[in-house]
């Protein structure tokens, strides 16, 4: 009978195990965002003047719900846009709402007004196939955009004007200046009303142009970019601010060296006044500059942060109502805490006093006087909804630990809320503005609940100066505590990043699932040095980049080895970027430590990264020889040991290539072999189907390496 019941418990167990997908490593790389991603409430927005909103179904359908009515409902399609238009839309594109009734939507080349009454759509504009950087100013329905280096507006009435006209191709005016450091992602800014336009523009003709080659051409063709590397001539920026009546621009430069750095530009709410963050070239210094929108002139400075590491504002001011007075958010205190202002540079009320960082601030209310910002809260790991009033009454809106997204109806009373974590795929809800839960529109269900998947863990453990450090743990589904399993360590370590978070998938990427079910453990540690976690613990790579971030991915090493189910012999490490360099570095820092290495796109020696992101860091190479030295890779390669495979991007233009070939040359040297592989014509990462190839590549290669 118990042998009966055994066999009946097995083939259960394999019936099971049959209607369990196994899941493909091209699936894991391909579907992660599209066939496995939790439903959502895509492109939600709400519509003005009213308690409605709408969101995006397949990017294709238009539907429309209300926070009274909690059945929602198909609006329109793209397909009624297109057949209205004539025009062959994919999808409701920057979909936004001038009225409840009158939608506009746009290519980046063709831009349509849509009535959703008369069921007609309208072309604003089309500005042709060379432009780029398009921002639409909703007042006056001018559009700003770039056509190569220079800036134009096309107008209501249809006129196109030159705002800038320089043949130099050294002048680039209206894109994004200093490699989109500074929280800097755009160059152009139209004011409140639409009657400023102001612009970045950068002198780069004294930047070095960088060689990289175009193998589709026949024969190849030289490709070069500007390139400022660590120490090297950089750009030179200034702001332009045009006035479209009187068709004038004037300038604004540095007040100090000429390549210091302009950032963090805003309008003031009424045009007068453009406000400017400052940052010296070393980078440990800022003021924050009022100038004349009019004029260009200077007119105060409102106030200035110093500090003997690095001063990096990344957020403009903020203006919470139709005042000038505005919000300031600064680590000064060593997290980003808000901090209110008048518009003579007295601090009025510093609004919030956390020991937890704040990443931005959302909106204000309707009547000014309350603050939404999303922060990590008590746990580094989450993105939690606040609101702070002008008098700093902090609330702490969203309930759930997860990662948070938010967006806060027109008249106040409304929030949507969208959020995973750990054991929640999706929900989608609306909240009342004091957090109390509405409604809930959408729980997504697990889209990998039928494939044979492993299970993460979420730890800490312990940097050797007693700092709590998070890590993530992925095991097979199979897992057996009496086994002794391989593990593959995946590792970025880099300022502004953080790899594990309180969402789904732990902020993992599905193909570490997949590396798990072949037998391996995948490990993960946020190491000092990394993002989220305040200034103290950011700030202790400078200048030796390398140094703290090896010593917590061995202390992350010895906590894998203390595990009984670890095999301390076979430890591979995998790591693109930062992580490349943390991954080289982990090879030859410390020989043995790792039987295997794949460094995807590594900086080898920092005086040949970027000025903006290297000089913060390292500073310039000759203020700090020793740190460049200690850090440089060409330095130990004579270590290594195991086996390693260095990957790049042929046209790489953010790590250029330059520094995973000084370092095969100087394994050549040495007689050291070691592997090499070519990303032809990808750029810092490679994206589309090419990406499968790589992680094949990848993961074949610790596979068949680690034994």
């Amino acid at each position: 009978m118990k042998r009966i019941l055994l066999l009946l418990l097995i083939s259960g167990t394999a019936l099971f195990t049959r209607a369990q997908k196994e899941l493909s490593l091209e699936q894991s790389v391909m579907d992660q965002y599209r066939a496995f991603a939790p439903d959502q409430l895509s492109f939600f927005q709400w519509i003005p003047d009213s308690d409605c909103y709408v969101y995006l179904q397949n990017y294709r359908n238009l539907r429309k719900g209300s926070v009274k009515n909690p059945q929602d409902s198909l609006w329109m399609s793209i397909d009624q846009f297109n057949k209205s238009t004539g025009e062959q839309f994919m999808w409701f594109s920057n979909l936004r709402f001038k009225t409840p009734n009158i939608f506009r939507i746009d290519n980046g080349q063709k831009f349509y007004s849509y009535n959703l009454v008369t069921e007609k759509g309208t072309l604003l504009a089309d500005l042709g196939e060379n432009a780029a950087n398009t921002v639409f100013e909703p007042t006056t329905e001018a559009i700003a955009y770039t056509e190569g280096n220079n800036v134009y507006i096309h107008t209501k009435t249809g006129q196109k004007q030159a705002v800038t006209a320089n043949s130099d191709e050294n002048i680039v005016s209206g894109q994004a200046i200093a490699r989109s450091e500074f929280g800097i992602t755009g160059g152009l800014f139209w004011s409140s009303k639409g009657n400023k336009l102001a612009f970045y523009q950068k002198d780069e003709s004294e930047v070095h142009n960088y060689p990289l080659v175009d193998i589709n051409a026949y024969p190849g063709e030289l490709m070069s970019i500007k390139y400022p590397m660590a120490g090297q001539k950089s750009e030179k920026p200034r702001v332009g601010i045009y006035n479209l009546a009187s068709g004038k621009t004037v300038f604004i430069s540095p007040r100090g060296n000429t390549d210091d750095y302009l950032t963090n530009l805003a309008f003031t709410p009424d045009e007068k006044y453009v406000v400017i963050a400052e940052v010296n070239r070393d980078q440990n210094h800022m003021w924050l500059n009022v100038y004349d929108a009019e004029s260009g002139t200077f007119v105060r400075t409102l106030l200035e942060e110093t500090n003997d590491k690095w001063v990096e504002p990344e957020h403009p001011a903020f203006f919470p109502s139709g005042a000038n007075d505005f919000i300031w958010i600064s680590e000064k205190d060593g997290y980003n805490n808000l901090y209110h202002y008048d518009f003579n540079g007295k601090l009025i009320t510093q609004l919030t006093s956390n020991k937890f960082v704040t990443k931005e601030i959302l909106c204000a209310s309707p009547d000014g006087k309350t603050i939404y910002f999303e922060a990590t809260g008590e746990s580094p790991l989450n993105t939690m909804l606040y609101s702070v009033t002008l008098k700093g009454k902090q609330n702490l809106i969203t309930s759930e630990a997860g990662t948070h997204h938010n967006l806060l109806s027109p008249d106040g009373k409304y929030i949507f809320d969208q959020y995973s974590s750990h054991d929640t795929p999706s929900v989608c809800q609306l909240l009342k503005a004091n957090g109390k839960t509405e409604r809930v529109l959408l729980k997504s269900e697990n889209k990998l609940a039928g494939f044979t998947l492993g299970t993460a863990e979420i730890g800490t453990i312990q940097a050797n100066d007693g700092t709590t450090l998070y890590t993530r743990l992925i095991k097979p589904s199979n897992f057996d505590p009496a086994k002794k399993y391989p593990v593959l360590v995946y590792v970025y370590g880099g300022p502004h990043a953080q790899l594990i978070t309180n969402s789904w998938l732990d902020g993992a990427s599905l193909w570490m699932y997949w590396m798990a079910e072949q037998g391996y453990l995948v490990f993960t540690v946020d190491n000092r040095g990394s993002g989220e976690r305040g200034f103290a613990f950011e700030s202790q790579i400078h200048r030796q980049l390398g140094t703290v971030e090896i010593e917590d991915q061995l202390s992350g090493v010895d906590y894998l080895k203390s595990l009984p189910y670890v095999d301390g012999n076979r430890l591979a490490v995998h790591g693109w970027s930062f992580g490349g360099f943390m991954t080289t570095s982990l090879m030859l820092r410390k020989p043995g430590t790792f039987q295997v290495g794949v460094a995807g796109g590594p900086v080898t020696d920092w005086k040949y990264y970027e000025v903006m992101y290297g000089e913060r860091y390292m500073d310039r190479p000759e203020q700090n020889p020793e740190g460049y030295k200690n850090n440089r890779l060409t330095e130990y390669a004579q270590n290594l040991e195991g086996d390693l495979l260095l990957i790049h991007g042929t046209v790489d233009d953010v790590v250029v290539m330059q520094h995973n070939l000084t370092l095969v040359k100087r394994f050549i040297e040495l007689g050291i072999q070691m592997d090499f592989f070519p990303y032809p014509m990808h750029k810092h990462n490679v994206y589309g189907k090419d990406r499968v190839h790589l992680m094949e590549k990848v993961l074949t290669y610790i596979l068949e390496h680690n034994r």
